[in-house]
């Protein structure tokens, strides 16, 4: 009799208990929101149409935490598959990993048509599509204003998405020619010749020859000149 007055009573401690211990575990519902809501703002500035997607949590018991911090994974980056750490920065000590993917529907150019290596582009040569950029290579060409004036260095089929890489400015001087050179520092400013000893674009670096026999670096100019800064 006694055996059982006191299991009784171990059973409605334990009942009155149960709520108290529930109580003790983190919300996961919480860690969710604070995970989702970082990965949004993170990808605010993303172009194009961006989406958000949570992965499943994994069920645990963590204790009640006063402040949860969303931080990104060193090496982790919010593009395509990728994930979000939620810690504890108040109240108790762990950390956990939720898994997110961000897809972003954006603007891609293409090759309107079978384009050669060497091609000069023009606008007909190109088309805007829209298109899942996390599933491209890095350094797609959003705007056609990029590549319009500028050689293909490689032969692309039509609906080939274009990228940088694949794109090189005219060039404005190549190696051989006569150049202008214009010297200029703090309260100078002089014009010399030379001779390009090399190919380049607009904003390249280009080293000359000058009429004693000195080379010099410079950056070329779109009208073909090249400025030396001293």
């Amino acid at each position: 009799m006694i055996f059982s007055v006191r299991f009784m009573v171990g059973c409605l401690l334990g009942l009155c208990c149960l709520p108290q211990a529930l109580a003790a575990q983190q919300d996961l519902s919480l860690i969710r929101q604070t995970a989702e809501t970082y990965a949004r703002q993170q990808t605010a500035h993303l172009p194009g149409q961006v989406t958000v997607t949570l992965g499943a949590i994994e069920p645990v018991q963590f204790a009640p935490c006063a402040k949860l911090q969303a931080f990104l994974p060193l090496g982790a980056k919010l593009w395509g598959n990728s994930t979000v750490g939620v810690r504890c920065a108040a109240g108790a000590e762990w950390s956990l990993y939720v898994p997110v993917t961000v897809r972003v529907q954006g603007p891609v150019v293409v090759a309107a048509r079978p384009l050669a290596s060497g091609k000069l582009l023009a606008a007909e040569d190109l088309a805007l599509q829209t298109a899942e950029l996390t599933q491209l290579p890095s350094g797609v060409v959003s705007d056609a204003n990029d590549a319009v004036g500028k050689t293909l260095s490689v032969g692309v089929s039509a609906g080939h998405a274009l990228r940088q890489d694949m794109l090189r400015a005219p060039l404005v001087i190549r190696q051989g020619q006569a150049v202008k050179l214009i010297a200029q520092g703090q309260g100078f400013k002089v014009s010399s010749e030379g001779r390009a000893l090399a190919n380049a674009a607009a904003g390249q670096t280009v080293q000359v020859k000058t009429q004693n026999g000195q080379t010099v670096s410079g950056v070329a100019r779109a009208d073909g000149s090249v400025e030396v800064q001293y």
